[in-house]
């Protein structure tokens, strides 16, 4: 995949999977998938960027996983399992929500009893599934998941001191008592991953590349912690010493509490950063290109003593800064990353962006602000980066404008204005044009890739925003409600460059 990544100019599409329209109450790897990886390919467009994959935990945020390495299983194409004749067509009737956007209360409630279902009518003897048993991957998945079962959903830290410390003879004991509920879990993540590389095969195969995102720090209660405490910083008991977030700021007078536990960054090193290295692995294999989330975190990071109320009285620690990509990229070779380089820059970060040769992100609406040096603004773009008109944390374009308001609305039309006439654009009036016309801005920026959120090729308003980030109970429910036609794509022909790369 090196030699396609970056080397010329291309376009892509920020679309997450459980975005995309279907009769099943969420995306899925199935028909409509494939029909926008035909739209991709017809426009010209080259990268389709999602969120991560992972089956949600909490607050059902991808960046909030069970397991860093799994699969959701509720983007399992019900269809293809009909075909498979493991689920019958009237019990896909039962299974339709003529809902707008996901409703993960009801998924929850019936999609892990389909999907029980078909595991009922699966042999679990045929070969490819006993071949991905015996490879071991998802066995601590397997095993973590029907102990939640077995403990009403408790987290892993009030499980019996057995099972809360992994013990090997209590778990080898427990798996064979529970084998047909460990079972099930493989089987989902047998599923999805056989679904997952059956799509990005058609998709590369047709030139398309699928951008994925890897985050900084995983949950608390998750496989990733539980079966390796020795990597964060946890008491003796296994409870959170210390835990992630933000400083105060100019959005937050307290700043944020993330909850993440944060790394023993300096037992990472002495085992050479292997939990990491595989973590990249295993993304690049689900992925053309990853984006490294929060990748200020690895030059500094903010910890906070778990249990506080606030972020204020956190502390900046020291990350792994370059050797731990120089330790990955030793066994992987080099890593196709793009470097998540957005908020609150200082020296430090700059020379990790350096160093590495990462390209990094810009996003244009941060650029209107009157600040003349703002890195965001076109003139400012270079060819090693993303450009972004916004990304999944952003309300949506059109949104953003429409809720503009006295000194800031002025600012923003004057400095869209200059913009558009130094870059040759015509003038646009109105929040509908004037997204437009950044789309536009996007396209024709230096940057090797520019890449297009999906409410913003299409002028959605707000209430189509992902996400806001540090609220909870109202994001990662986007849907559309039909495929995105040729006619919307093929505004994403990019221009050739002024000279070759």
């Amino acid at each position: 995949m090196e030699k396609q990544v970056f080397q010329e100019r291309a376009a892509g599409v920020l679309l997450h999977i459980s975005s995309l329209p279907g009769a099943y109450g969420i995306g899925s790897l199935g028909k409509k998938a494939y029909e926008f990886v035909d739209s991709l390919v017809r426009c010209g467009v080259r990268y389709w960027q999602v969120l991560p994959l992972v089956q949600t935990g909490y607050g059902d945020s991808p960046y909030q996983s069970v397991y860093s390495g799994s699969g959701n299983p509720y983007f399992i194409d019900l269809e293809q399992l009909a075909q498979e004749k493991l689920l019958k067509k009237t019990e896909l009737f039962f299974c339709r929500y003529k809902g707008g956007s996901v409703d993960y209360t009801w998924l929850y409630q019936t999609r892990y009893k389909v999907l029980r279902l078909a595991f009922s009518r699966f042999d679990t003897r045929r070969e490819d599934f006993v071949s991905f048993v015996r490879e071991g991957r998802f066995e601590g998945y397997a095993l973590f998941q029907a102990l939640k079962e077995k403990f009403d959903g408790a987290s892993f830290d009030r499980w019996p001191r057995e099972y809360k410390f992994a013990q090997a003879r209590a778990l080898t004991s427990f798996r064979a008592e529970h084998e047909k509920e460990v079972l099930f879990w493989l089987f989902v993540q047998f599923m999805f991953f056989r679904q997952w590389k059956k799509l990005k095969a058609y998709a590369n195969e047709r030139g398309v590349y699928f951008i994925g995102d890897i985050p900084l720090y995983v949950a608390y209660d998750s496989v990733d912690v539980w079966l390796n405490p020795r990597l964060f910083k946890l008491n003796p008991d296994l409870s959170m010493k210390k835990v992630a977030g933000v400083p105060p700021d100019y959005f937050s007078e307290t700043g944020q509490l993330w909850g993440n536990p944060v790394y023993r960054w300096n037992v990472h090193k002495k085992e050479n950063y292997a939990w990491w290295t595989e973590r990249f692995r295993q993304a690049f294999d689900l992925y053309d290109v990853v984006r490294a989330d929060h990748f200020r975190g690895f030059d500094r990071y903010y910890e906070i003593d778990a249990g506080a109320k606030t972020a204020v009285h956190g502390v900046w620690k020291a990350g792994p800064k370059k050797e731990l990509f120089e330790a990955a990229e030793q066994k992987l070779g080099r890593l196709n990353l793009i470097a998540e380089d957005l908020g609150t820059l200082d020296r430090g970060v700059y020379r990790l962006m350096a160093e590495t040769g990462y390209p990094g992100m810009k996003v244009l609406e941060f650029a209107f602000d009157g600040n003349r040096r703002n890195p965001h603004l076109p003139k400012n773009i270079s060819e090693n980066c993303v450009c972004y008109t916004g990304t999944h944390d952003n309300d949506t374009l059109y949104g953003y404008i429409k809720g503009l308001q006295g000194e800031e609305l002025r600012l923003f039309r004057r400095e869209l204005s200059r913009v558009l006439k130094t870059e040759g654009e015509p003038p646009a009036r109105g929040a509908a044009a004037q997204t437009d016309a950044i789309v536009r801005l996007a396209l024709k920026s230096k940057a090797r890739l520019a890449v297009i959120p999906v409410q913003d090729l299409l002028r959605l308003d707000s209430r189509s925003r992902m996400n806001v980030p540090s609220t909870s109970g109202d994001n990662w429910k986007f849907r559309l409600k039909s495929t995105v036609s040729d006619q919307v794509l093929s505004v994403l022909k990019r221009q050739p460059s002024e000279k070759p790369m």
